[in-house]
């Protein structure tokens, strides 16, 4: 196992920038529930992106999913274990994609986080295969956009029997 040292080292600027980049400014070296804070730290920026738009939010985790997959591709390469719990961008991008479909009003964001990180940590059905079965930076981030897909999903049926509910007025 390696120590969290790896991400406090750096060899030049890019690698200083690389790694607070997989550690979304270096909240994934919390101690105690560096996923939960990764995602955290993301919701304030998706709050904020997808006030102009949801598909830029979107579009934006796939963009920022493309990037993290490549850097992790290169510090596989070098050595790093794979799916290293200090790396949480992948967080970022999962979160964003569940409030891309639900919204960013506060129901919205607090459905999204409970259930992305339900999702994550859980791994059910396809999300637990992505995660065992591929390998490299697109494994590690595949699995929690595949979280945030269905949290996104899960949210909006929520969403949607609350207001059948709501409409009834018992």
């Amino acid at each position: 196992m390696q120590e969290k040292s790896f991400f406090l080292t750096f060899k030049n600027p890019k690698d200083f920038l690389a790694k607070m980049y997989l550690t979304l400014c270096f909240s994934g070296l919390s101690p105690k529930a560096p996923g939960t804070i990764g995602t955290l730290v993301a919701i304030p920026f998706a709050y904020y992106i997808a006030s102009f738009s949801h598909t830029t939010l979107l579009l934006s985790a796939l963009l920022i999913s493309a990037l993290g997959i490549k850097i992790i591709d290169h510090y596989e390469k070098e050595g790093l274990e794979h799916d290293r719990k200090e790396i949480v961008i992948d967080e970022l991008a999962g979160v964003w994609v569940s409030i891309a479909i639900i919204g960013n009003t506060t129901l919205g964001i607090v459905l999204s986080f409970i259930f992305f990180r339900i999702f994550d940590i859980w791994k059910p059905s396809i999300i637990g295969k992505a995660d065992k079965n591929i390998k490299g930076g697109l494994g590690v981030m595949g699995d929690d956009l595949l979280a945030g897909f269905f949290a996104g999903i899960l949210g909006l049926i929520v969403i949607g029997i609350l207001t059948k509910m709501e409409s009834l007025n018992f």
